[in-house]
């Protein structure tokens, strides 16, 4: 392998794409923020140029995907029925394919690719906020006292409040029942007045969305 000035060029290039994707995540307290992005981009860039560069080449390059694959689903985890940390694990993915990109000296694309992504993190996040608050739905686990209350009782009351549910799945333990519903709380009005229905009815020991 030869070094040539304009892997020095290329390295730079990465770090700038890493910092600009990573500013974004780092902005919204995200996970895989600023300096996880830059380290991504560079790395991916430099193993590119290695693989150009070497007779395993193949072999190089097709590691870099599988090893992105382990640190994507690091940042993957779950928060009760929710699953968060997908946009920064595929943005792991973008990271080391525009490292990548600009390794093999496609320079062009990968700054059409930087603004494609920059395009969906800041015009799109909008778009999505749009439809969330159109139609939203939350998973809801209510638990009271089989004594005071029944799940009957309990979906009578949530039709009379208009609230719109599918029960998921029920259980008891003691005395406790516990039923988990998705409910549609769109719009946000309408998310405050459901939370205001669980936390005043007193036949309801208590809720977790």
């Amino acid at each position: 392998m030869q070094f040539e000035t304009e892997h020095i060029f290329q390295i730079l290039g990465a770090l700038a794409a890493g910092a600009i994707i990573g500013f974004e995540r780092e902005y919204h307290s995200k996970p895989a923020g600023f300096r996880t992005m830059i380290l991504i981009c560079v790395s991916s860039c430099l193993f590119t140029i290695l693989s150009v560069s070497l007779s395993s080449g193949d072999r190089i390059a097709s590691n870099i995907v599988t090893g992105i694959g382990f640190i994507g689903a690091g940042v993957v985890f779950k928060e009760g029925a929710t699953v968060r940390g997908i946009t920064s694990a595929a943005l792991i993915w973008m990271a080391a394919a525009i490292g990548m990109s600009i390794g093999l000296k496609f320079y062009i694309l990968a700054a059409l690719v930087i603004l494609i992504v920059l395009l969906i993190l800041v015009a799109f996040t909008r778009i999505e906020q749009i439809l969330d608050n159109l139609h939203q739905i939350k998973s809801y686990e209510i638990d009271f006292i089989s004594t005071n209350y029944s799940i009957q009782e309990l979906e009578n009351d949530m039709k009379e409040n208009n609230i719109h549910f599918t029960r998921l799945k029920t259980g008891k333990q003691d005395n406790v029942v516990k039923v988990e519903y998705n409910i549609n709380v769109s719009p946000s009005k309408h998310r405050e007045k459901i939370d205001s229905f669980f936390i005043n009815n007193s036949k309801i020991n208590g809720f977790v969305v």
